[in-house]
């Protein structure tokens, strides 16, 4: 057994994971090497979510009868953990979504409709990078399309990171946003924030950071960061599919127009017109998520009680002995940064000239379960001029002998294919 410095007590907290026990093809133990994509989900969130169903089922802020309230508790509950997860100002700052797409789209849709100085139209420009999530390259797409304005990117370095070489022609007296993933999804990429943070708040551009494969890893602290805007999901952090989290600035929530409009976001309406709640509500229109928020709160106590600290160390000790390993099998060629320095737990690659959803499904057959087509970045892979990659993605419970299984296993695909 592999022993590594600044490893959890993995043995301890998989057996918080039940599905991590599970078994396939005739079985063999699954190796999850995709938490990437949406990692699993202790017990205390599962629990939590059955606690809710069973208990405390009702709509939220309308009703003044028992488990009404007890339902409103848990869900503006999960608000203040999520708030002091992040380091919020205030807990009015964080807005549930049921994604982090959602999230990115709520905050294009926001300034396509919005008042000077906020307005994005056919006299500015929005700005993004090569390495981004389709979440975060097609609602500017959409919004550039609609308004007329500009849309320019920061291209990518041969080694997988930001090249921001022109970063004062990129980002202009004439930008109005700046969104840009502060880890890449599919190359793990930790990217220079306070670089293009400092650049963009000179032209006094609004930023917005997508912290999706971030806020599951590290330390998230909002304030640090100095965005306007950061976007995040559960389900990638131990908590539920179906909610995810926008925090923005108190008073850019105050002067920007609701995207949405139904139930709960309103202050009064009449048939001619209607005013608005406050954010939090005033983006929040509907019946929310109400028992993913909940779900998502047992998240937050789950990896608050670890220490995100803790759990970054662990994986860039895992990450550092998987991109060792990785580099010895013959043929394979990493996508994105070959040290673990300056990276997160994702690493991509491709394996000679094997398709990389051959090389998924070998693994497959062998218990192993990886990523495997561009991962919603294709810009990504038409920049490198490969068809896609094989990603394998690590998180607080993965282990140095699953980094030895994914060897052994390209091992197999390598002979399997001859």
């Amino acid at each position: 057994m592999t022993i590594l410095p600044g490893l959890l007590d993995t043995e301890a907290i998989r057996k918080d994971f039940p599905i991590l026990d599970r078994t396939v093809h005739d079985g063999k133990k699954i190796v999850y090497l995709d938490s990437a994509a949406t990692s699993q989900k202790p017990r205390q969130v599962l629990d939590a979510l059955n606690e809710y169903y069973e208990r405390h089922n009702a709509n939220v802020h309308r009703g003044v009868y028992t488990i009404a309230e007890e339902a409103t508790a848990l869900y503006e509950g999960a608000r203040d953990k999520v708030a002091a997860f992040i380091n919020a100002p205030s807990r009015d700052e964080v807005i549930f979504t049921k994604n982090a797409s959602e999230s990115l789209n709520l905050v294009a849709n926001m300034l396509g409709w919005a008042d000077e100085p906020y307005r994005v139209d056919h006299d500015t420009e929005i700005v993004i990078t090569e390495m981004e999530h389709h979440s975060n390259i097609v609602p500017w797409q959409l919004l550039s399309q609609r308004t007329g304005a500009k849309l320019k990117w920061f291209g990518l370095t041969d080694d997988g990171r930001l090249d921001l070489s022109n970063i004062d022609e990129i980002i202009t007296e004439k930008t109005k946003v700046v969104s840009f993933v502060l880890v890449s999804n599919i190359m793990g990429t930790i990217n220079p924030v306070e670089t293009i943070v400092r650049r963009a708040q000179e032209v006094g551009a609004l930023v917005v950071i997508d912290a999706s494969q971030a806020a599951p890893h590290m330390v998230l602290d909002v304030q640090a960061l100095q965005a306007d805007f950061v976007a995040f999901t559960g389900h990638k952090m131990c908590g539920p599919t179906g909610i995810g989290v926008l925090w923005g600035r108190q008073e850019l929530l105050e002067d920007l127009p609701p995207f949405l409009g139904g139930g709960e976001m309103i202050e009064t309406v009449s048939m001619h017109s209607s005013t608005y709640a406050p954010a939090p509500h005033k983006f929040e229109a509907g019946t929310p998520p109400i028992a993913q928020a909940v779900g998502l709160g047992a998240a937050v106590d789950y990896l608050s009680a670890i220490g995100m600290e803790n759990i970054a160390r662990h994986e860039h000790a895992i990450t550092q002995y998987a991109v060792t390993r990785l580099q010895e099998v013959p043929d394979l060629r990493i996508i994105g940064p070959t040290t673990a320095e300056d990276r997160g737990a994702t690493i991509s690659f491709t394996l000679g000239d094997i398709h990389p959803h051959d090389v998924g499904q070998v693994l497959d057959e062998q218990g192993i379960a990886v990523r495997v087509g561009h991962h919603c970045a294709r810009p990504v892979c038409l920049r490198y001029g490969i068809p896609a990659t094989t990603r394998a993605s690590f998180y607080l419970y993965s282990t140095p002998g699953e980094v030895d299984a994914l060897v052994a296993g390209l091992e197999h695909v390598r002979n399997f294919f001859g």
